[in-house]
């Protein structure tokens, strides 16, 4: 169609800009990172919803924390909705350096992660990362954490390597983050003495009546662990897949909802895509932030697509 140049200046000042329609073909699939936490594995169900509501497909590979950071350089993975800061500080700086990882916003705020007790070892005497050699026998000389290579078990072998705080003789017990919490579950049961990697948010922090030590800044930061979660995307990402990247980059979560997707979770009373559904049909006034700007794959505008999908009041 033909037009002169004034009306075509017009009609690209009144014509929406669409995303969605810029990106090529290879963005259709969104690849994240799923370290297998709870809170990560329900954030991302909750954004993979979202995006499946909008025409894309999204896979979600099990992987460690080192592992995910690898697999972003290599583009073998898009999007990691976990990175715990500052605790990862020190495995992801290599990459940032590098600029094969980028970050695009913060997506939690108000986090902790540091080491954690019952509340009845504490009240005796194990209040901080100062007590613990003093406890040793009651602890079994051991610290429980979760995956190997994660970055907390990282943290709590380099304070054992360097004997700090005495814990030379100490040991990280790794496994996975369910099976740590049943040794935790077992040992409040019958009493005994256990300290074990914790964070928030997380149910565990209302299914056990649970403190955090004290004193752990040098290894786990201020404020028992005081921690921003981040959104991390391959080097150019947000920039290939542009409307992908805005809904990245508008996505914001909080600890009540994550307590309250997480809880949902591990009682199993709903499962992770449908919980997320049911959550959005209950706030759905976050969409107006999380859409801006966004549309579907085939260009429609996002909110009004997610409310008829989603099944949400329009």
């Amino acid at each position: 169609m033909k037009c002169f140049t004034s009306l075509c200046l017009a009609l690209s000042l009144t014509t929406p800009v669409l995303a969605g329609a810029a990106e090529p073909e290879s963005c259709k699939l969104v690849r994240f990172a799923d370290v297998g936490w709870t809170d990560i594995t329900v954030t991302t169900a909750m954004t993979r919803l979202l995006l499946g509501s909008l025409g894309y497909t999204s896979s979600a590979k099990r992987v460690t924390v080192p592992d995910t950071f690898k697999g972003m350089q290599d583009n073998k993975i898009d999007v990691f909705l976990g990175n715990w800061m500052p605790a990862q500080e020190s495995e992801l700086k290599a990459y940032t350096d590098a600029g094969s990882i980028e970050t695009l916003r913060a997506n939690l705020h108000g986090a902790k992660y540091t080491l954690a007790v019952p509340a009845y070892a504490y009240d005796a005497g194990l209040k901080s990362f100062a007590d613990l050699a003093k406890y040793a026998k009651e602890l079994d000389n051991k610290i429980y954490g979760i995956e190997p290579n994660n970055d907390g078990n990282n943290l709590i072998k380099k304070m054992i390597e360097q004997n700090t705080f005495g814990t030379g003789k100490f040991e990280v017990v790794e496994s996975s983050e369910q099976k740590m919490l049943a040794s935790v579950k077992r040992s409040e049961h019958l009493k005994q003495w256990i300290v074990f990697l914790g964070w928030a948010p997380h149910p565990m922090n209302t299914h056990f009546d649970m403190r955090y030590l004290e004193g752990g800044d040098e290894f786990f930061g201020p404020n028992l662990g005081g921690a921003t979660v981040y959104t991390i995307a391959r080097k150019n990402y947000a920039k290939e897949c542009a409307n992908v990247g805005t809904l990245l980059s508008n996505i914001e979560f909080s600890l009540k909802m994550e307590n309250e997707l997480m809880d949902t979770v591990v009682n199993q009373t709903a499962n992770r895509r449908q919980a997320s559904k049911e959550w959005l049909q209950a706030n759905p006034q976050v969409l107006d932030t999380w859409l801006k700007g966004v549309t579907s794959r085939d260009g429609q505008p996002a909110l009004a697509v997610i409310k008829a999908k989603l099944e949400l009041a329009q």
